[in-house]
């Protein structure tokens, strides 16, 4: 199997870890150190060398940061990991504290007058730095950054390597536009905003910029590098040599130049006297204070790749499209199985993850998941995130939930969904509930909306079913997906947060209402939807967007209360699981054929 269900660490790490911390930190004068959740790139899923905070803390979720003071230490998470941080975390040594209530500032205005709180450059972005700085300086505190980090001092060779998997040419019939082009129109965004380069340091933006695709970070195929790219299109990418493969040289193009990381800070410094381009949301602070100590002109701009990265081009949706055919196919026979042996003999946590996995596999074409599969069984289900281990499985019960999120990586896509399914009879409290869910996913699928629109606007149709009656949920509605990159893709979503950007055509973003009552049972409805241009209608005056289902997959029938549904949603329902079965049916046997007619009739 691609997943484990190992754990790699456990609360005797911050007993064991946080006094070598301290250690190096004493040794460089430092009261206290500030321990991001982030790597050198921003990541999201670190590779494990990178992977800071677990080492010091014990704790694993994807979002987070520590404080290791000289006489305390605090770990701060969010509402979707309250209990998994207190499962990993030995608090005798770390205070659990709130990422979003206050966060790190707050607890920086605790420290002494006149401490001198360490931090690395390379980790930080410059925009969270602000924030530090300034809680440090109401503390009388002061930051200082370090040369050398005291948890990769601490870590010694203890620290694993740092991946060198190979990177290799994403074929043109995946891709959808040659790299030449795509430099050539970020390098004339970046000739636009009167800058002479762009320093690219997202993964994700280096991988679709180059039409490459590698394997150093978990579940993604993305290559740890950095690039420069000019206004004339020409760049420069450093790379590791362990990393090139022998075609990646006549693939890359003679205008764009292989040099080593070892080479990056000189490049930098070659800068001095131009104006550059980089992102204050993506690339760290150590970028800028590396190019403003050379003489150049940062430029604070979006990474110019985000935005031509986010509006998928006809070839790649095309290819996320039949990714999700084949995808959908594969998640079908599980829910088949679901509702055959599944009710007979309910599944742990661990088999329903590994059958799901195994429907996967039997394609011959996946690359790897596109995330560890959430299969949270009875009151797991109320932790979105949740993760099964040796430790935490569970049989599901008959008369309970099971909440399955997961996704795939194909070369023509990334695959992302949720089936919340009835294990036995469902109570009546569970189908008023996952109506409601219903309800708020549907609003959003069959929405026409004005261009320009962000993903904040829309977020409450997918919660007023919810909040009428008296219900939430704490997550965010939607989020961007790459095609063969990250699951989670910015710079669009759809969530309560501000957010500057429109929905455009050609992003796909998903769309996932949730409730989850403690302890009990959770429920989520997810699929991809790709922004479409809206059919015009007869008296409108604006151009509008749509969105175009890209996830094909039957909902559990059984978990609805068709007296809570509009005749509007029933037709809209029902219109779905029609193409679900004209679309999928074909690709599976006669016997899930056949299970599919009924589990996709009409209500």
């Amino acid at each position: 199997m691609r997943q484990t269900f190992d754990e790699s660490t456990d609360p005797s790490f911050g007993p064991k870890h946080v006094p070598l911390i301290r250690q190096a930190m004493a040794a460089q004068g430092l009261d206290g150190f500030l321990v991001p959740h982030e790597d050198e790139h921003q990541n999201e899923y670190l590779p494990a060398a990178n992977d800071r905070l677990a080492w010091a803390s014990g704790f694993t979720g994807s979002a987070g940061a520590g404080v290791i003071l000289s006489d305390r230490a605090a770990v701060f998470v969010d509402g979707r990991y309250t209990l998994q941080v207190r499962e990993q975390v030995d608090q005798g040594v770390f205070e659990i504290r709130d990422l979003v209530e206050g966060g790190v500032p707050a607890y920086l205005e605790t420290v002494s007058k006149g401490a001198v709180i360490g931090y690395d450059a390379r980790l930080h972005s410059p925009a969270a730095l602000d924030g530090l700085k300034a809680a440090a300086t109401r503390a009388g505190a002061v930051l200082k950054p370090v040369e050398a980090n005291p948890v990769d001092q601490a870590w010694g060779s203890a620290r694993p390597a740092q991946p060198m998997a190979p990177v290799v040419p994403q074929p043109l019939e995946h891709a959808g536009e040659e790299s030449s082009a795509k430099r050539a129109r970020v390098g004339a965004s970046v000739a636009a905003l009167g800058a002479d380069a762009a320093v690219i340091t997202a993964p994700a933006s280096i991988a679709w910029l180059f039409n490459v695709r590698g394997g150093d970070v978990i579940r993604t195929p993305l290559p740890l590098s950095q690039a420069i790219v000019n206004a004339d299109g020409t760049a420069r990418l450093f790379l590791e040599p362990a990393k090139v493969t022998t075609d990646l040289p006549a693939w890359l193009g003679n205008q764009v130049s292989l040099e080593t990381p070892d080479k990056l800070e000189a490049a930098l410094a070659e800068l001095s006297g131009k104006s550059v381009v980089v992102d204050p949301a993506q690339s760290s602070a150590w970028y800028f204070d590396t190019l403003t100590a050379a003489g150049a002109t940062v430029v604070r701009a979006m990474d110019p790749c985000t935005m031509p990265r986010a509006c998928k081009n006809a070839v790649e949706l095309d290819g996320a499209r039949e990714a999700h055919r084949r995808d959908g196919a594969a998640l079908t026979r599980f829910l088949h199985w679901l509702a055959t042996e599944g009710q007979i003999n309910p599944p742990d946590e661990k088999e329903a993850v590994a059958k799901l996995e195994a429907f996967r596999e039997a394609t011959g074409v996946l690359k790897d998941l596109s995330f560890d599969t959430i299969g949270a069984a009875n009151g797991h289900g109320a932790l979105p995130h949740y993760r099964p281990t040796e430790r935490s499985n569970e049989r599901a019960k008959m008369g309970s939930l099971l909440l399955v999120d997961s996704g795939g990586q194909y070369l023509d896509g990334t695959t992302d969904v949720t089936r919340t399914v009835a294990i036995g009879e469902p109570s009546a409290e569970m189908v008023q509930r996952n109506t409601l869910v219903l309800k708020g996913h549907l609003a959003i699928a069959r929405l026409r909306f004005p261009a320009g629109t962000t993903g904040s606007a829309i977020d409450a149709l997918a919660r007023m079913a919810l909040w009428a009656h008296g219900l939430d949920y704490d997550h965010g509605t939607g989020h961007g997906v790459g095609v063969y990159l990250g699951v989670h893709e910015g710079p669009q979503r759809i969530s309560k947060a501000p957010n500057t950007i429109a929905l455009q055509p050609g992003m796909i973003v998903s769309n996932e209402p949730g409730y989850y009552k403690d302890g009990e049972y959770g429920i989520r409805i997810e699929n991809l939807e790709i922004v479409m241009p809206a059919e015009d209608v007869p008296g409108g005056e604006r151009p509008m967007h749509r969105f175009e289902a890209l996830t094909l997959a039957p909902i559990d029938r059984r978990l609805i209360d068709k007296a809570l549904l509009t005749a509007e949603e029933i037709a809209q329902f029902d219109a779905y699981h029609a193409r679900v079965l004209r679309e999928i049916g074909p690709r599976v046997e006669p016997e899930v054929r056949a299970w599919m007619e009924a589990a996709c009739a009409p209500l």
